[in-house]
């Protein structure tokens, strides 16, 4: 535990930190979630509407610096490549 003053208070800031980062995180991974499912539901107009909304929030949650940009620009590409390789 820390003890002196700007200790303690850098342990507060990581905590309010790590939450921000998590929330931002999980919702990224919802919206991964939700394309996914409309990828393997054959949806394709359904898809193609939700992909930029998708790319939006991975790229928010990687200028944020949550993830890398090499890792959101893997996610985004994986995303689209399944998106136009639909039917």
């Amino acid at each position: 535990m820390a003890n002196h003053k700007d200790a303690l208070k850098r342990n507060r800031q990581n905590i309010k930190r790590r939450m921000r980062n998590r929330h931002y995180r999980t919702m990224m991974r919802n919206r991964i979630k939700k394309l996914r499912a409309l990828i393997d539901a054959g949806d394709k107009a359904a898809a193609e509407a939700a992909l930029p909304e998708t790319v939006s929030m991975i790229q928010r949650v990687a200028q944020k610096g949550i993830i890398h940009k090499r890792q959101a620009a893997r996610r985004v590409s994986r995303l689209s490549h399944a998106v136009n390789g639909m039917g």
